[in-house]
């Protein structure tokens, strides 16, 4: 099953189960279900997994629908909202219970099938089966109940999807360079005669995996983007998704309550003692978190969703405030956070985001003047082993648990101890790391040593708050974009899977909530609210320079010479990332059996493709 698809299938499971009551009396009555809750994230194959909630306008392959049998009833069921492209309705099926039609695929991934009709002693049918829609339709409900009476049949099964469609990355241009003041410049690639190679990419020569790029959604960045026009916060959202006018993230992280990028501190329930939640609640997320995600599913419906808190509620902590503390260890404690995390992906399911991972705590070794928390290597293998993956598995959801997000050196010790304990390595599905975790090969080599996934959680800002760095202004200049390039080289050369970028909006301060220690912090966009203007930054095209040309399902292939780095996409193309920190030259690039030159700017970027 689709990872994101099994949170909109409880909806409408719990949906379903009413109608059935209901239509025991009402005969006439009608039914609406809950759409599918989204597709998985793009990968280089182009296809993507079935149930996407909403129409786009990509046109796919269509084909008939494939009936399902009948379902019980004689109610029919309504279908979700059609897409940009509809194919014909599948013939009618036939069961013990009645008779159903199946769904009908359309560009939105198809509606879902009806219900069938429900006889007061018939056995239960099956639902039909989704249209072959670009992304697949759901399939038919099921009935809970043969019948209205004890005679009646079990009920049915549905939820079959249809065929997934085939989606093609965009046609890139061949070279593009960036240079202080002069970046993503459409350059001219030429075929070189021979000589030697400036820099030689070894396909043969294979390294990890890649499963994608993303960045961080914080209230801040939306407040600063509520100062320019709505054409230009479009434009934003086209810069961080689009996979052909910008970087094509295809992964995003969410606050749990505040992080230290909220406009203020606060939790999803501060209601001391709740331990069943019954007061939680993400309407604070609905003013300037919520708006930020829906604009970039706008863009890309396929990001991968994950979760991560930088305090749990203050009154499980010991020090019952934001900033610093450590969590409680009591039994009670533990079980409520569980329920919290999971009630928030709940909650932003019925919005229709689907949250695909959580991580329990934001650098959970490193308590600070903003809200964080610490937590101990014991208590993270109880917390996952014995509360949080058994209530994600109760409530029935397939959210993963990944182990996270650990910054200092310290942090190891969590990491071995949770994946040295069986029962809670079996719900890690995998690893978040940041900051000092990339230094001295730490995060290569937690990636021998486990196997599964590890993802570079949290590119560094920047402009540190010592050494007479300025505390009032993020600079955000071409130095800042050399320093991401050694990060990137850094990480991505420890075999990491995939990289994410802190704040990916902020306004031209870049101030967070901390006034012990002021730190003016860099981002991928800046905002200048008394210009109203936006500053796409040098670090943003540093990180584009990888982002739109490396796809995930691409594999890491081995250079020589220069300062670069190569992937191979899977549609066969070849990235050649490279660094030049000298003067403006003429460079070589031998790759996939051919040679070409160009002109590389001094003190600059350039990614050449390859295509076969």
């Amino acid at each position: 099953m689709d990872k994101g698809s099994n949170l909109g299938i409880q909806s409408m499971r719990r949906e379903l189960l009413g109608l059935v009551s209901a239509v025991a009396f009402v005969a006439s009555a009608g039914c609406s279900e809950s759409p599918g809750s989204g597709a998985d994230s793009l990968v280089d194959t182009g296809v993507l997994p079935s149930g996407s909630a909403t129409g786009t306008d990509t046109t796919g392959t269509t084909t008939d629908a494939t009936a399902g049998p009948g379902g019980p009833g004689t109610v029919p069921g309504s279908t979700t909202s059609p897409g940009a492209t509809v194919t014909a309705a599948g013939p009618t099926g036939t069961g013990p219970g009645g008779t159903q039609p199946g769904g009908t695929g359309t560009a939105s991934g198809g509606p879902t099938g009806t219900v069938g009709p429900i006889t007061p002693n018939g056995a239960g049918g099956t639902g039909g089966t989704g249209g072959n829609g670009p992304t697949g339709g759901m399939g038919g409900a099921p009935s809970a109940a043969g019948g209205m009476f004890a005679a009646g049949g079990a009920g049915g099964t549905g939820m079959t999807g249809g065929d997934p469609p085939t989606k093609t990355p965009p046609d890139l241009v061949p070279l593009v360079t960036s240079a202080r003041n002069a970046y993503w410049q459409e350059g001219e690639l030429r075929e070189a005669s021979g000589g030697n190679a400036t820099v030689t990419v070894n396909e043969s020569q294979t390294f990890q995996t890649w499963d994608g790029w993303g960045g961080t959604f914080n209230e801040a960045g939306w407040d600063a983007l509520k100062v320019v026009t709505q054409e230009e916060r479009d434009r934003v959202m086209r810069l961080l998704f689009d996979p052909a006018e910008g970087c094509g993230f295809t992964q995003a992280r969410i606050p749990i309550g505040s992080s230290d990028y909220g406009l203020s501190r606060y939790s999803l329930n501060e209601t001391a003692g709740d331990y069943e939640m019954n007061d939680f609640s993400i309407e604070r997320d609905k003013q300037d978190l919520i708006p930020y995600i829906k604009a970039a599913l706008a863009v890309n419906p396929d990001i991968w969703l994950w979760a991560s808190a930088w305090s749990p509620p203050t009154w499980m902590k010991s020090n019952n405030a934001f900033d610093r503390g450590s969590m409680k260890s009591d039994q009670q404690t533990y079980q409520a956070h569980a329920l919290y995390l999971a009630r928030f992906v709940e909650e932003y399911a019925d919005l229709d985001i689907n949250v695909r991972a959580v991580v329990p705590q934001n650098e959970p070794g490193y308590p600070q003047d903003y809200p964080s928390c610490s937590w101990s290597a014991d208590q993270y293998v109880d917390y996952i082993g014995n509360y949080l993956g058994p209530t994600l598995q109760e409530r029935g959801l397939d959210t993963e648990v990944w182990l996270g997000t650990m910054s200092n050196p310290s942090s190891a010790s969590i990491v071995s101890a949770v994946m040295g304990n069986g029962t809670a390595k079996g719900f890690v599905k995998g690893i978040g790391l940041q900051w000092g975790m990339g230094d001295n090969n730490r995060a290569g080599d937690i990636v021998r040593q486990y196997g599964i996934p590890v993802m570079q959680t949290e590119h560094q800002c920047g402009n540190f708050p010592s050494g007479g760095n300025s505390t009032t202004m993020a600079p955000n200049d071409h130095a800042y974009g050399v320093e991401s390039w050694n990060l990137f080289k850094k990480w991505l050369t420890q075999n990491i899977n995939s990289y994410s970028a802190w704040n990916m909006v902020l306004d031209t301060a870049g101030r967070n909530l901390d006034m012990v220690r002021p730190w003016a912090q860099n981002a991928l966009i800046a905002v200048d609210r008394n210009a109203k203007t936006l500053n796409v930054t040098p670090y943003y095209y540093v990180f584009r320079h990888f982002a739109q040309y490396v796809h995930p399902g691409a594999t890491r292939v081995g250079t020589q010479g220069g300062d670069a780095l190569a992937f191979e996409n899977t549609d066969g193309t070849i990235a050649v990332i490279m660094y030049n920190s000298g003067g403006g030259n003429t460079t070589t690039v031998s790759v996939g059996g051919k040679m070409y030159e160009f002109d590389m700017p001094g003190d600059g970027w350039a990614t050449v493709l390859h295509k076969p």
